[in-house]
């Protein structure tokens, strides 16, 4: 059975038994705790924390998950994949344990005509919780499993909980026996190697407390409302019903690695080393894919580095395999085919995902060959001084300048039997980016726990936004904290954190900024509101600062937010949606929204590109958005399902979590998009639109930046004013400038190369009286000298050419000098008699910039370096003719 199969069975059979279908969450994590989803009920977790409550009793999905702890592992084992497809059904105080073990057991056992997956039922086995009484009951007597074949195993195992403070409970797990090939007998207590677990059952029917560990914290008592959350792993339940030995055997898996073997001109299963690469390249290629699917780019931080540490691995292992050449397309086109049919969007944004991998592939492979060179080098040094481990500076250099992500550092080194000194290679990263890091989380949390704004949130039932028509709400103080922490009140000059029970002030999100103002309370104090954030579902916190008074929870307020900020920030946010829709235009839909931020009077917007768009494309852009606002469109916003937006063509963004209900916003008849932003009523109403330029922010990413309405004119006023102080320059008129411009700078660069020509003649004749004043040092032929200020170093490498040419006869030497810009420069060449004397230009001038406070370094026949002390250039000669005379006695 087909993947694609397993997947449309399982959401079937539920579906059919009153389970809500729910599409799987993009794999960026909607929680701040999390980079990626990384399990399958990740996106249910509102629901059971009791943060948002669910419109349905039951539900199910299939749902995408990536899991990067033991990537190290993968392709070495048969169980260890990154990206994985976890099928989940859940009870929401409906059905509880028998209702769900009944279900999972008609699903897996029913023949495969009836619907079901037609596994055996005498190869399932059952592992229940120590004291899970009723869990053995049910297994045993409705369902009808033999006791021999139900195992009890303790906490570690079979016990579920978030990790956090909440709900939490047994779990009963069904296990499929592989047969005697795989292992002794005995359940999965004794083998879990033969006795594969493909569905996890949770009972949520407790609350437990904070604890110190793992396993170590108290229950609390049972859950007022039981709930059900289970797990099957899909690929798992592939490799039984296709009757494959893992996980990277199973179709879609295969498609990629049985391409990957032909572009390598391998066979899989004929050398062990091979098939790990193979394994590694299907996985991580399968889980790239999945990721720039969902708007994933390649980056340094965070998800951007998740994808790029995947996709350096998958593209090192071909060239382990003897793969040459760009390989990265194919694989891609190899695993859009075999997802496809379970993730169509894959297809429809196909050409996007292959210019993402194919950009990041280019990249990489220019600075593999000096990365690895780089790290060969240093690994031969480790070796020679004795040392089992590389330097972090090295680890850090190779990160920092070459692209190598550590994990293939320590991949390289350990494959040469060394180790790294991560401690010293973190500690340089976190000293580059610890402030930036701090700051952005400061800003974006505050400085509270979540679990305070949680408690806020049940305590006063959350936020109510009104911003959409009101620019002021008379409003309750409905929550205040102080430094972080609750407090019944704030006094002057205290930062707080304000929550109303409603508000006009709009909260970061979307790309768009805040709204800043003031909350004026009935007492006569006043909070200045500089941020607002959402840090937890429903409850908008206001920071800032009490300016007069003091701030009372349950007081009563007007919040007035800045309207010339929130109007200018409007023009910006409806002008991004107009520029989307023209690039969409002009490039196709892979010109798809990446990312974008609208501030007062200026936006920036990231969208998919395979490369530079054209200034010719670029200008007829901006030319499409002008006339469109001068085409008087209607701004509308309309609530309406996800259905019916995708009906109407409505652009949505890459990787964002939208609801059942979501809300248009539609420009005329040219721009509909999924928008939660503050907008124009009117295209009119932007004035003016002018695109800065273009630029590069990733792998297959572009930024547009641009200004809008007053800021706008204001920017073309000031080139205006330039233009006209040019044209005054060069007496001619404006159309004639780029003319003009062309005409002087081509006569500026005649003028510099003659006066370099020039230059290099006075140079070179200096040849002769440098050949004529060699000095002999023990048979060898010595020319030293300091030129002119200002003397190039092309020219000092042709003069020290030149001299050694001319001393052809003996073995000879030549070190010249000049000062260039206040530094010393200095190059040395040695002919190959002296060469064969010991006499070597790479030497000499280490020797010379060394002295000269600098170094350099270079082949053994010419060599180039460079110092900071202009006063010691006499020295730095003297220390040539020395170990000159040094090396040929």
């Amino acid at each position: 059975m087909e993947s694609a199969e397993i997947r449309k069975r399982w959401l079937r059979f539920f579906e059919e038994r009153g389970h809500t279908v729910v599409p799987s969450a993009s794999l960026v994590a909607d929680d701040p705790t999390l980079l990626l989803v990384n399990a399958g009920m990740v996106p249910f977790k509102p629901y059971f924390l009791g943060e948002v409550k669910p419109s349905f009793k039951r539900a199910t999905s299939v749902q995408k998950c990536v899991r990067t702890l033991d990537i190290e592992e993968v392709g070495k084992t048969t169980r260890h994949g990154s990206f994985f497809q976890m099928c989940g059904n859940f009870s929401f105080g409906d059905y509880f344990k028998e209702g769900a073990i009944a279900l999972a057991w008609e699903l897996l056992t029913n023949s495969i005509e009836d619907g079901g997956y037609g596994l055996d039922p005498e190869k399932l086995w059952i592992t229940v919780y120590l004291d899970d009484d009723e869990a053995e009951r049910i297994w045993r007597d409705v369902i009808g499993v033999p006791s021999e074949r139900i195992q009890r195993l303790g906490k570690s195992e079979n016990f579920w909980s978030m990790g956090v403070p909440g709900p939490c409970g047994p779990c009963s797990e069904i296990n499929y026996d592989r047969g005697p090939a795989y292992g002794e007998e005995g359940g999965p207590a004794v083998n879990g190697e033969r006795y594969l677990e493909i569905w996890n059952l949770v009972f949520m029917q407790y609350e437990r407390g904070a604890g110190t560990g793992k396993d170590d914290y108290p229950i609390l008592g049972e859950l007022p409302a039981k709930n059900i959350d289970t797990g099957l792993g899909l690929e798992r339940l592939a490799c039984i019903l296709q009757g494959v030995d893992n996980l990277y055997e199973i179709d879609t898996s295969r498609m990629i690695l049985d391409r990957a073997a032909d572009l390598a001109g391998k066979i899989y299963g004929q050398d062990h080393k091979n098939d790990v690469s193979l394994r590694v390249v299907a996985d991580h290629v399968r889980t790239a894919v999945m990721l720039i699917g969902d708007g994933v780019v390649p980056g340094n931080e965070g998800r951007g580095y998740v994808l790029r540490r995947m996709m350096r691995r998958a593209i090192r292992n071909m060239r382990l395999l003897g793969a040459e050449g760009s390989t990265l397309h194919d694989l891609v086109e190899t695993t859009i085919k075999a997802m496809g049919p379970q993730y169509p969007n894959l297809i429809e944004e196909a050409e996007r995902i292959d210019a993402v991998s194919v950009a990041e592939e280019k990249r990489f492979l220019a600075r593999l060959q000096e990365g690895t060179a780089l790290l060969d080098e240093s690994i031969v040094k480790a070796k020679s001084s004795g040392t089992a481990v590389l330097p972090g500076e090295v680890a850090f250099l190779l990160h920092d300048t070459e692209g190598f992500p550590i994990d293939l550092t320590l991949e390289i080194a350990a494959e040469q039997g060394l180790a790294v000194d991560e401690d010293g290679f973190r500690r340089l990263m976190n000293e580059q980016r610890q402030r930036a890091k701090k700051d952005a989380q400061a800003r974006k949390q505050g400085l509270a726990d979540l679990s305070v704004y949680r408690e806020v949130a049940d305590a006063a039932g959350g936020t109510v936004f009104t911003g959409y028509l009101n620019t002021s709400n008379e409003v309750t103080v409905v929550g205040l904290l102080v430094d972080g922490v609750p407090a019944p009140a704030a006094h002057e000059g205290d930062e707080v954190e304000v929550v109303l029970d409603h508000t006009p002030f709009y909260a970061e999100g979307g790309g768009q900024l805040a709204d800043t103002g003031r909350i004026r309370l009935d007492t006569g104090a006043v909070v200045e509101v500089r941020d607002v954030q959402t840090p937890v579902a429903g409850v908008t916190v206001h920071r800032g600062r009490v300016q007069v008074g003091e701030v009372l929870v349950g007081a009563q307020a007007s919040a007035q937010i800045d309207t010339n900020r929130r109007n200018a920030i409007a023009r910006a946010h409806s002008a991004t949606h107009l520029t989307h829709q023209a690039l969409r235009d002009a490039l196709g839909p892979t010109a798809a929204q990446a990312g974008s931020e609208n501030a007062p009077g200026r936006f920036r917007f990231d969208f998919g590109a395979p490369g530079a768009v054209p200034g010719s494309v670029l200008t007829d852009v901006e030319q499409k958005i002008n006339e469109v606002l001068a085409r008087d469109l209607d701004v509308t916003a309309e609530v309406m399902s996800m259905d019916e937006a995708k009906k109407q063509g409505a652009v949505m963004m890459f990787g964002e979590k939208y609801g059942d209900q979501v809300r248009v916003v539609t420009m005329g008849d040219y721009s509909k998009e999924l928008c939660g932003g503050t907008h124009v009523h009117n295209t009119a109403q932007l004035g003016l639109v002018k695109l800065l330029g273009e630029s590069s922010i990733g792998a297959g990413v572009r930024r547009v930046e641009a200004l809008v309405g007053t800021d706008a004119y204001n920017f073309l006023a000031r080139e205006h004013t330039i233009v006209n102080q040019l044209t005054d320059v060069v007496k001619g008129r404006p159309e004639d400038l780029p003319e003009r411009v062309a005409s002087i700078m081509a006569k500026l660069r005649d003028a510099e190369k003659e006066i370099a020509a020039l230059r290099g003649a006075q140079v070179l004749q200096a040849a002769a009286g440098l050949v004529e004043g060699a000095q002999d040092v023990h048979g060898v032929a010595l020319a030293t000298a300091q030129l002119p200020d200002g003397t190039t170093p092309d020219d000092l490498r042709k003069l020290a050419l030149d001299v050694r040419g001319r001393l052809a006869a003996r073995p000879a030497a030549v070190a010249v000098v000049s000062i260039v810009n206040g530094k010393p420069m200095v190059v040395v060449a040695a002919n190959e008699a002296a060469r064969e004397r010991g006499v070597k230009a790479g030497e000499l001038v280490r020797v010379a910039a060394q002295t000269l406070g600098g170094g350099g370094g270079g082949k053994d026949d010419v060599a180039q370096g460079g110092g900071s002390n202009p006063a010691k250039v006499a020295d730095a000669l003297a220390a040539v003719t020395r170990t000159v005379a040094e090396r040929a006695s």
